[in-house]
């Protein structure tokens, strides 16, 4: 059975203060909805090799550390600390079993260099249009490269902040910068700092691509609830996504930010 607000808040306490090992197993249980709910909206189908319960499997790694590593104290909500992690060792695990054909992963990268480059010369971000003239495919074919590509996630906050790690604890989260200030990663640049940087690049987004990183980071959206709320495609709200992380990825560089993906 759920726990009620205050038996949450008293559990919190229980783990956090006084490291109560029933309390660590309560909290598991008791957000264990969160990997379930994450993997179905994550991945739709799943790949061949693997069945929903290695997602699932995953996915408990991910909420295990966030209840671990959680602040309470901080202004975070856990849930979307939670739903960041799980979503990361979800990606992490189908990177380590490279689903994606080595094909398609060429013409995934072929699409994210056409959308950089055309961005340049024209000004502004390509349509799927020119993209599809540029890269001498069809309309349909960007889309669903497009599609393809939100669901690998190419390029994630998480990539680019853990310079594409996933070397267990050394791989940094974005997330985790929010709540944990003074995180170091790899003793190269102080968390707070991070986040400055991050955070003045998020601001510096055009309002649409700004809006998509809130609502997938920090709400948990998938890219068709987005695409709902803005009144546009699926694809298109991929195409943001990859606009966005290219130029996050862009505004890091040239802040100096070491091993940037």
């Amino acid at each position: 059975m759920p726990l009620t607000q205050d038996q949450l808040q008293r559990t919190w306490i229980e783990y956090k203060v006084y490291k109560s090992p029933d309390s660590r197993v309560e909290l598991i249980n008791h957000y264990s909805y969160l990997v379930k709910i994450t993997a179905g909206r994550l991945v739709t189908s799943v790949p061949n090799g693997l069945d929903r319960d290695d997602l699932v499997s995953a996915g408990v790694i991910g909420l295990i550390k966030s209840v671990d590593q959680y602040d309470p104290t901080r202004d975070v909500k856990f849930e979307t600390y939670a739903i960041a992690l799980i979503r990361g060792a979800i990606l992490e695990m189908l990177r380590d079993e490279d689903w994606v054909p080595r094909s398609i992963r060429e013409k995934l990268k072929a699409l994210d260099r056409a959308i950089q480059k055309m961005e340049t010369e024209l000004g502004h971000p390509a349509s799927p249009r020119e993209l599809a003239d540029y890269m001498g495919i069809t309309e349909q074919e960007v889309s669903e490269l497009m599609v393809r590509m939100g669901r690998t996630n190419v390029y994630s906050l998480d990539d680019i902040v853990g310079g594409g790690s996933s070397d267990g604890d050394d791989h940094i989260h974005f997330v985790e910068m929010i709540v944990d200030e003074d995180a170091d990663t790899d003793g190269q640049l102080e968390g707070k700092e991070l986040r400055r940087i991050m955070a003045a690049g998020v601001d510096r987004l055009p309002e649409r691509e700004r809006l998509v990183i809130a609502l997938y980071y920090f709400e948990g959206l998938t890219f068709k609830e987005i695409g709902k709320v803005l009144g546009v495609s699926e694809s298109r709200v991929y195409q943001l996504h990859t606009q966005a992380m290219g130029r996050l990825r862009n505004f890091l560089r040239e802040e100096g930010v070491p091993h940037v993906a």
